[in-house]
């Protein structure tokens, strides 16, 4: 007998999400930006997925933009808002118990003339708010406080909406892997001040290959990707 122990990793889709998504393989099968009956009805398939997801985080639908991954997200939520606001400054900060697609792309910034703060977090795995109010500076544009909302291996959950609080009092967008969280636990982007939120649907019995991003309406990261919609 087999006893799978690891969803924090991944989990089996669902059979209700497979069979919803059956007929878009073969029978619904319209590139959905093409404007005959196929592409229209593909279409609105993505939108009233897009709306369903928006439901679960309370965010309008034009503001969740799907990708290939929860890696993709949130490099996209780094890469972009750094790129995109670097003349308002260069600081950026993160915790050092990010997920490596975070982690990572915080080098990468690095590498590029971008300065990175890591917030310390105690055994428990908590990062600091206070920590966070001393280190946050006038160039500071992201707290890609990147703080995620779940840890992935020791489950810990970060004070999200205190750090979300003080992000915007302080002028800071602010961003949160939720990949870990999403499924779990009960996420609000406006009541906890969430600015990009990443999620990944294979942590949460959907398919491989399918993940978010949220973008509060108004905050527009530079595109990772040239071309199509």
């Amino acid at each position: 007998m087999k006893v799978y122990l690891d969803h924090a990793a991944t989990t089996p889709c669902d059979k209700r999400v497979v069979e919803e998504m059956l007929p878009y393989f073969s029978e619904h099968f319209g590139n959905a930006d093409s404007q005959h009956f196929y592409g229209r009805e593909t279409a609105k398939a993505v939108a009233d997925a897009r709306a369903f997801v928006a439901s679960a985080i309370n965010c309008a639908p034009n503001e969740l933009y799907f990708t290939g991954s929860g890696t993709e997200a949130d490099n996209w939520a780094l890469k972009g808002i750094a790129h995109a606001y670097k003349s308002k400054g260069k600081h950026l900060i993160t915790s050092e118990f990010e997920h490596p697609a975070v982690l990572n792309t915080m080098k990468q910034l690095e590498a590029e003339g971008f300065e990175v703060s890591y917030l310390h977090t105690n055994p428990q795995g908590y990062v600091s708010a206070d920590e966070l109010e001393s280190i946050i500076r006038p160039d500071t544009i992201l707290v890609l406080v990147s703080v995620m909302a779940a840890n992935n291996e020791i489950g810990t959950l970060e004070p999200v909406a205190e750090i979300g609080a003080l992000c915007h009092e302080r002028g800071v967008l602010f961003h949160t892997d939720a990949v870990q969280a999403i499924g779990n636990v009960h996420i609000d982007v406006k009541a906890q001040g969430i600015d990009l939120l990443s999620m990944s649907a294979h942590k949460f019995y959907g398919p491989k290959g399918i993940g978010c991003l949220y973008i509060k309406s108004g905050v527009r990261p530079e595109r990772l990707i040239a071309g199509g919609e």
